[in-house]
């Protein structure tokens, strides 16, 4: 089974999703580490930065947000660490998951109708693209 996954979340109810998909992936290994990554999108950072107080204010917001998958991942009796990176969802992700030789990621699916993912892109294609491990999109 895989003994290194990542879990890439946003606080979502899609991540929310993703992360109930990993428990049962997860209890099946006893030997399962998970890496949970969330990215600081730099287009939304800056209002983040600009509504805070300080740099711990941040951190603790950010934190709060995945506070909802830490509790399903505690429930669940994973190990498993979490990081908070800075930069564009989805290559950050793509470079994480790649430079760290991850077993499998796991990432939930924003739910992008056919025209507006097909201007944007999702991250959750991107990554599938363009990731060296298979990859688990939950919608």
């Amino acid at each position: 089974m895989y003994n290194r996954i990542l879990l890439a979340v946003d606080g979502s109810e899609n991540s929310v999703r993703a992360t109930k998909e990993a428990v049962k992936i997860g209890s099946s290994s006893p030997n399962c580490k998970f890496e949970v990554i969330s990215v600081a999108d730099f287009s939304k950072a800056k209002i983040e930065i600009l509504h805070a107080q300080g740099k711990e204010e941040l951190e603790l917001k950010r934190r709060e947000k995945l506070a909802p998958i830490e509790q399903i991942l505690k429930q669940g009796n994973i190990s498993y660490k979490v990081k908070i990176l800075h930069g564009e969802p989805g290559p950050t992700i793509i470079d994480y998951a790649n430079k760290e030789k991850v077993e499998l990621v796991i990432i939930g699916s924003r739910g992008l109708n056919s025209l507006q993912e097909m201007v944007l892109g999702s991250v959750s294609h991107k990554v599938v693209k363009r990731v060296h491990c298979p990859v688990l999109i939950v919608k």
